[in-house]
Formats: C-alpha cells, structure tokens, sequence
C-alpha cells in the first residue's frame, strides 16, 4: 500500500488576473485590508516608463498615500531602507509592490524593517563561524502586502527575501511568513509594459524551475498536481516567446506557472535546491549579485546543461520523469543517456528564446571563478550547514570551468 501522509499549508490569497484588474479589483482589495493609506513601492522604471502607478492612483483616489520609485536591482540595503523612510512619512498602512523579483523581495523587507525594533544586521540570517546558518523569528505583525506583478517571478507569493549590500561578504537575508501577499494582480497590462529582454530573462529562470520540480520523486498528490501543471504551462509558453514575445497570453501562463510552483512547495513539495537536475543556485546567485548586467535567468541558463552533464549521480526514476516531461525520452534509455538528452534539449530551448547556455556569453572574466566559487558559501538556502566550506567551493570552481 502507498503511504499518503502528507501536511499542507493553505495561505489565504486573493488572484485577481486578466485585463484591467487593477481597476477592477484594487480598490475592494484596499478597503478588505481596511487600509487608509496605500503606498506603492516600485522601481523608476516602472514608474517612469509605464502608466501602472498612475492607473493604481486613478483607482484608489483619497486612499493613495504615494510611491517610492527607487528599488534598485538585486533588492539593495540602501534602496530598501530610503523606502522604508518614505513608507513611514507617508503613514502607509498598506504596501503595493509593483514590479518584478527585486521589487517583491524589497517590498517584504520593508515591511519587516517598519515593523521590527531589531537591528537589520541582528535580525537577518546568521552565519555563525563554523555552525550552520539560522534565521531569527521576526514576530511583529506586518503591513498587508498586494504584489502586481510585471514580470512571471516565484518572488510573488514566498516569504522569504535577500537584500545586496556591498559592504557585506554575502546577502542581508530575511524570512518571515507573515510579509506573504493578502492579494496579487495579474495584469495584462502590467505584464505587458515590461521589457522582451527582461520578460526573456525572468520567463528563464521560471522554465529552468519547473524543470528541476519534475526532478522530484516523493511529491505527495496534492502538490504533484500543481508541479505538472506549472511545468506544462512553462514548457508550453517558453520556448514560444522567441516568436511571440508579444502575446500577453504567454506572460499570464508563465506568471501562473510560477505561482502554482510556489503553491505546489505549499502542499509539501521540497524546494529543490540540489540534485543532477538542478543546476547551482548559489552561484548564480552569486553571478547576478556580483554582476550588475546578469539577469537571474541568464545566471541560471548557463549552468543548467552543464551541472547536468558533469553530475556522477543521478537517481533513474527523476531522469526519466524529466526526458519524459521535455519529450526526449526513448525507450531502453538508461539513466545517463536520460540525462544526457536533457541536457542537449535544455541547451536547444534556451538558445531559441536567446538565452545564454555558456558562462562566456555573459562576458565574466575567467580569472573571477575563484572568487565567485568563493561566494557561493554564504547562502541559506544552498548550504545549511550539510557540507565542508572547502567542498563547496571546490565544487563551484570545478562546475564554473566546465561552464566557461
């Protein structure tokens, strides 16, 4: 008999998608929250170069506090607190994120920096010399929290979020459930002012996820639902936009597609950070940290194939479930020819949407290896304490070369 236990989480959340949402929904949203002065967070370039912010002015009227238009790239420390400033004089009681990853990450930070007495320094993520890293429990309640969303990002609708900082060794990071959305705007519109190189760039890094979730072999039936769904959607709608960047269609599929990925983790699906099918987190987030014209989803392409290729262990049952979900497998395929077809279909799809497959095409210097292996040991999520510093990074240096 098969052994179904399994506990899931259900978040309460409101999704508001198609065309003209924010006019036809972001006023009840406000007013359920009981909100008296929403505030807009974003960056200059959606507040400049899109009408987003105006429409959600235009819509709440006498309950628009303002905006801060000054979310940097990579979610900065210093951008977050100047928003935080602006959040507080404006008595903002609700925060309206719009934008993409960056955006969502900074918009919980400020929420949990207007909220916690603590020192940022003292409330993030630890990293105690030679323990494994913690995270302190943030317990003061948040501000409620709408995402509008312009790119398709799983940062929608987590509760974790890491900040830049270049007087730090590694991210400012941050986890606190309660900076999850009461609400999300999937907006045509919204979706549509953001730029095709990065829709390609974020739509990349959403795929490359859903591939590494058809990797899993333990999903229970709840969560095995939403992954396989998320997955045909991406795998559906990605390699189209190389033709059809223009089709709002694509960008709402792969904005849902990420949203029913992170719900899927909900309903008791790990988040797959390793594994032969799941390329190298830590150090793409460290290529697109370190490197301010390297978008997360072209960090991501050009590890993926080759972690692929030079992984000793893959388990058989995930690298059929993956050739099957990406159409290469064959029968009387064994693991390593499985995985090998994996690897070369990656490589096709993301050279047809153009992006990056080899570490060069991000023009990196090869003499930066060592030191953004050297980077990759100060990430939660990657390296909770299970392996030695110096195999970690070992291992980077050795996946970067075979990478260049």
């Amino acid at each position: 008999m098969s052994d179904r236990s399994f506990r899931a989480v259900v978040h309460a959340l409101r999704l508001h998608c198609g065309r003209k949402v924010i006019e036809d929904g972001l006023l009840e949203t406000v007013k359920r929250a009981r909100a008296k002065r929403a505030f807009v967070v974003c960056s200059r370039s959606v507040n400049q170069k899109t009408d987003t912010v105006r429409r959600i002015a235009a819509t709440l009227g006498d309950l628009y506090a303002g905006v801060f238009d000054g979310i940097e790239k990579d979610s900065t420390f210093r951008s977050v607190c100047a928003a935080k400033d602006a959040a507080v004089a404006a008595g903002a009681d609700l925060l309206i994120a719009v934008g993409g990853g960056s955006v969502m990450v900074a918009n919980r930070v400020v929420a949990i920096y207007m909220a916690e007495a603590g020192d940022p320094f003292q409330i993030m993520t630890q990293y105690p010399e030679g323990k494994p890293a913690y995270s302190p429990r943030l317990l003061a309640p948040k501000l409620p929290i709408v995402n509008i969303p312009t790119t398709p990002t799983s940062a929608m609708h987590r509760s974790g979020a890491g900040l830049k900082n270049p007087d730090l060794d590694h991210r400012m990071e941050y986890f606190d459930p309660k900076t999850r959305p009461q609400a999300i705007f999937l907006d045509e519109e919204a979706l549509m002012s953001t730029p095709d190189s990065l829709m390609r760039s974020t739509a990349t890094t959403v795929f490359a996820a859903n591939v590494v979730a058809m990797a899993q072999t333990d999903v229970n039936p709840l969560a095995e639902a939403g992954r396989n769904h998320a997955f045909r959607l991406a795998y559906r709608a990605y390699p189209r936009l190389a033709d059809e960047m223009g089709n709002p269609a694509l960008r709402i599929d792969l904005a849902i597609a990420a949203l029913l990925q992170d719900r899927a983790e909900d309903d008791g699906m790990r988040r797959y950070r390793g594994g032969a099918f799941a390329g190298n987190y830590s150090i793409s987030t460290a290529l697109h940290v370190r490197y301010p014209h390297v978008g997360q989803g072209e960090s991501t392409s050009v590890l993926h194939a080759t972690k692929l290729r030079l992984s000793e262990e893959i388990d058989a049952q995930a690298a059929r479930q993956v050739a099957q979900a990406m159409e290469v497998w064959r029968d009387g395929m064994d693991t390593r020819q499985a995985a090998l077809a994996v690897a070369d279909r990656l490589e096709a799809v993301y050279s047809h949407v153009g992006a990056p497959t080899r570490l060069r095409q991000l023009e990196v210097p090869r003499a930066d290896l060592q030191a953004i292996a050297d980077e990759t040991v100060k990430n939660f999520n990657f390296n909770p304490g299970m392996r030695s510093v110096q195999e970690q990074i070992a291992e980077s240096v050795r996946l970067l070369e075979a990478a260049y």
